[in-house]
């Protein structure tokens, strides 16, 4: 494809992004804890995610599987760090090693619970939530988290869908 016609398909996910900007907008005022500067952020990752998941549907459920099984993991991180507090300093570090240790068997998981990088990546989105955002709870994070991660992953569908369709349009 020459680079004029190949110009189109950067076109097209600058329009992605505007209007996945444009729906953060209209969304985040309406997102738990108010106020809040927007959660495009994780629309962006789970918009990523679904190309390194395979770029299908497939992928896509793997996908956001794997940010619920990641928030859940960043949840009982976040607990068991509580528990063993008494290590001080090497309390979040020893959890996060036992909860990296035991993600990392949901590689043997069957088919649909085995995107291993989702699952990392949607419990250090839930981390990033939950200490940067004013307010985060575990229930709005992880709403919020499973909201703009389907919009992501929508976006990653759409730009398969709009490149296929004009890649074979000029053919």
């Amino acid at each position: 494809m020459s680079l004029k016609k190949f110009v189109v398909i950067p076109l097209i996910i600058a329009v992605l992004a505007f209007t996945i900007q444009i729906v953060d907008q209209l969304l985040s005022p309406l997102m738990q804890p108010i106020p809040n500067s927007g959660f495009c952020w994780i629309a962006f990752q789970a918009w990523a995610v679904y190309f390194f998941a395979g770029a299908n549907l497939k992928g896509g459920l793997q996908a956001i599987l794997g940010y619920a099984v990641g928030i859940v993991a960043a949840i009982l991180l976040i607990e068991f760090a509580g528990v063993i507090s008494m290590l001080g300093f090497f309390a979040v570090p020893a959890a996060v090693a036992v909860v990296a240790c035991c993600l990392i068997f949901f590689e043997k998981a069957p088919w649909w619970l085995s995107l291993i990088p989702a699952m990392f990546i949607g419990a250090g989105a839930f981390f990033a939530f939950m200490t940067y955002i004013p307010g985060a709870t575990y229930v709005n994070a992880a709403i919020t988290e499973i909201v703009y991660c389907a919009i992501g992953l929508t976006y990653g569908f759409v730009t398969i869908v709009l490149r296929a369709a004009y890649e074979k349009r000029v053919k």
